[in-house]
């Protein structure tokens, strides 16, 4: 069965910049989303995670989708995330998506209910239904302490409409498992130390949130790897991206080194709604090491071809 879209190349999980006073700063959002246009994403993402969208309403997160996808300017696709505790949140995100017209939707299963795959697949079934978009599913089991299983994976599967699957679990196994029997839904990197594995295994797509301050370099990862298929080089641009992974990862504060990151590209960023906190100094000065070190390294690698 031939995906109704294709998701190619580096799709990033736009973060949203706040003022002091916790509402949105609408300049800063849109400088961001320009930046990652003109550094040649391939694609955008509002409402993930990493935007921040458990400390939003779904009035607040339909009002930030449709203001990023008129300010891309039809000059790349819009993912919408619809990710939500009930059911009925996550159809007015995907019914607020079809409206705006954005080009896919994020589903992801409902936190902390933990259902069935049966369960599990009938929720995304009825999101689908309401959306009538391509879907990019978002597999996070630490996240929502769910696994999208191969009973879901089998029934969504019927329906054209689930293009693909961000996965993040973390096992690699499952990347054997979905480039094997589920090749008709697109594959993509969801586990940013994983990438160079993915992208040896099919995947076509990164949905990475480090791209967010760093886009170019996350292109030369999957330019050297998917549209090149030079894994020499890949692994040399991934050996220089690991110190950037371990400091994204490290005590928990993901969301925050990414809008700190943005912020050193001067753009600000760095505010975070509760219940999370900024980084102390010793963090930026760390991250501040590993940016500069690796923009150096990945851009000697591309200088020699």
């Amino acid at each position: 069965m031939t995906p109704i879209f294709r998701f190619d190349g580096i799709y990033t999980p736009v973060v949203t910049p706040y003022m002091p006073d916790g509402s949105v700063n609408w300049d800063a959002l849109a400088d961001v989303i320009d930046y990652l246009i003109g550094a040649g994403v391939h694609g955008l993402i509002s409402g993930g995670s990493t935007g921040e969208n458990y400390a939003q309403t779904v009035a607040e997160r339909v009002e930030i989708a449709q203001f990023t996808k008129m300010q891309t300017k039809g000059r790349v696709p819009l993912v919408v995330g619809t990710g939500a505790m009930l059911t009925e949140e996550s159809i007015a995100l995907a019914v607020a998506a079809r409206g705006m017209g954005a080009e896919a939707i994020l589903l992801a299963s409902p936190p902390y209910s933990v259902p069935t795959d049966r369960e599990n697949a009938l929720n995304a079934l009825a999101i689908d239904k309401a959306a009538g978009l391509p879907i990019m599913l978002y597999n996070y089991p630490h996240r929502t302490g769910t696994m999208m299983g191969e009973e879901f994976l089998d029934r969504v599967g019927r329906s054209r409409n689930f293009c693909g699957i961000k996965e993040s679990s973390g096992d690699i196994n499952r990347v054997h498992l979905l480039a094997r029997d589920y090749s008709h839904i697109q594959m993509g990197c969801g586990m940013d130390d994983q990438a160079l594995e993915f992208f040896a295994w099919g995947a076509p797509f990164w949905v990475c949130g480090g791209s967010n301050f760093l886009p170019k370099e996350h292109i030369a990862l999957y330019n050297a790897c998917v549209v090149e298929g030079n894994f020499a080089k890949g692994r040399r641009i991934m050996s220089a991206m690991m110190p950037l992974m371990r400091v994204l990862e490290q005590g928990g504060k993901f969301i925050q080194t990414i809008k700190y990151g943005v912020t050193l590209n001067g753009i600000p960023a760095e505010d975070v709604r509760a219940p999370l906190k900024g980084l102390n100094k010793d963090d930026k000065r760390a991250l501040e090491q590993v940016v500069r070190v690796l923009k150096t390294t990945i851009a000697g690698i591309e200088a020699e071809g």
